[in-house]
């Protein structure tokens, strides 16, 4: 189910759940997709690769991004780039949400 035209809090469009990863998405099309995670604290998504070019940006808490081997500590605020090919994964250091905005090429 994609979002309600209108202005929202991205903050306030999810919710935590206590020990888990919960998401909402936002919008999906043929050119992508834009997703809200919340995730509890010591969550994490182990590592992973999709074929796809994505920003993760971080509206809250703090969390341990890792792509091609190389850790990096974002807290709200902050975006980093996940390309596509390369392996990376993402790990709460204590909760926190993200927006992830998936875009796909025709050549993927």
């Amino acid at each position: 189910m994609t979002m309600e035209p209108g202005a929202f809090n991205l903050t306030d469009l999810i919710e935590y759940q206590d020990g888990a990863i919960v998401s909402r998405q936002l919008a999906k099309s043929p050119g992508g997709s834009v997703t809200v995670f919340a995730f509890d604290s010591g969550e994490g998504l182990s590592e992973h690769t999709t074929p796809h070019e994505a920003l993760l940006y971080v509206l809250d808490g703090v969390a341990l991004i890792q792509v091609a081997g190389a850790t990096h500590q974002v807290g709200e605020g902050q975006i980093i780039r996940l390309p596509g090919g390369v392996p990376h994964a993402v790990q709460a250091e204590q909760r926190f949400k993200m927006l992830l905005v998936m875009v796909r090429s025709d050549t993927a």
